[in-house]
């Protein structure tokens, strides 16, 4: 382990002015960064404890609602306005970690989680961009099941984890930030980025800025919304296929639909060809399939992840049919 300073940080102000030292990360509830120092993949020189920021979820003034940073995710999930009104995030949050973790992980930390490519986490022994820049990538010409079939590069093929995020990708949440030079709001959407040539950059934060706060949009058409994660094992594992998606019918007519995929990009998909191809359909199978297919059309597999193509058209039509079948 390599030598670090820790402090705990008693307000916001405070977090990020002592994250403005260099080699400076912030800590939440630590399931993912603590994992990458054990790994020597992380290697923080300071460590900003920030888990006694706001973590109150609460009503927004045009009915949205906002979620403190450092509320934990089985607080999220549980929370009777979240099971109500966005489903999707509920039904995500539990299908993405166990219940400890879920228990420890804050929203902060949910969103900044980077990627379990084993290529990554075998500092040392693998060849990986995202980890050492220029290294070249191992995950191409390897075992690659678990990796990206759009959006990816040839520096990098690696798949975002978070399952909350493909919900919130498929919401048209925000993220708010602060640092020392203020505060600010930008898109969900704008969050995370594809790898292209600086694979090693996950997000389009600024250095110390901090994720005070999750904000969700009013969104009738979300209480309409489920979210389904195909994976190896029923039990604690990472998506090969997840899709977020809400659908609103009426008079035999959808009239609106989100979806957002994930475990096929570097960050959670949104489907938005699929959605215009499937706005004002009628909701039948053969409508999912065909937007699913454009979708899908731009789709670069790898030798070991071809069947992600045919696994995510049959999941969306499925899900879409489901919430189809609730309004029918």
């Amino acid at each position: 382990m390599s030598p670090f300073r820790y402090a705990r940080a008693a307000d916001v102000s405070d977090a990020v002015r002592q994250a403005q030292a260099a080699g400076s990360r912030f800590l939440g509830g630590g399931t993912n960064l603590v994992d990458l120092m054990r790994e020597t993949v992380e290697r923080p020189t300071a460590l900003v404890d920030v888990t006694g920021m706001p973590a109150d979820i609460g009503e927004s003034a045009d009915g949205g609602l906002v979620i403190g940073a450092a509320a934990r995710n089985t607080a999220v999930a549980e929370h009777p306005l979240i099971r109500t009104r966005y489903p999707m995030l509920s039904r995500a949050i539990v299908a993405g970690a166990s219940a400890q973790i879920r228990n420890m992980a804050t929203v902060g930390g949910n969103l900044l989680q980077r990627t379990r490519c084993a290529y990554f986490y075998d500092n040392g022994g693998s060849r990986c961009n995202k980890r050492q820049p220029g290294e070249g990538c191992d995950a191409i010409d390897g075992f690659n099941r678990y990796h990206a079939i759009l959006g990816a590069s040839p520096s990098c093929v690696a798949v975002h984890p978070s399952d909350m995020c493909v919900a919130l990708a498929a919401l048209d949440a925000a993220v708010n930030v602060e640092s020392v030079h203020g505060a600010r709001s930008l898109p969900f959407a704008e969050l995370h980025r594809l790898p292209g040539d600086l694979p090693q950059i996950d997000t389009c934060l600024e250095p110390g800025e901090l994720i005070t706060a999750l904000v969700l949009p009013p969104l009738p058409i979300a209480r309409h919304s489920t979210y389904r994660k195909v994976r190896d094992r029923s039990s604690y594992a990472f998506a090969l296929i997840s899709v977020a998606a809400a659908l609103d019918v009426q008079d035999g007519i959808i009239t609106d639909v989100r979806l957002a995929l994930g475990g096929v990009a570097h960050k959670p998909w949104r489907a938005h060809e699929a959605e215009a191809l499937i706005r004002g359909k009628p909701p039948e199978p053969a409508v999912f399939l065909a937007a699913a297919d454009a979708e899908l059309s731009a789709a670069q597999p790898l030798p070991g992840n071809r069947f992600k193509i045919e696994l995510a058209r049959r999941t969306i039509a499925a899900v879409l049919s489901e919430l189809a079948g609730e309004q029918a």
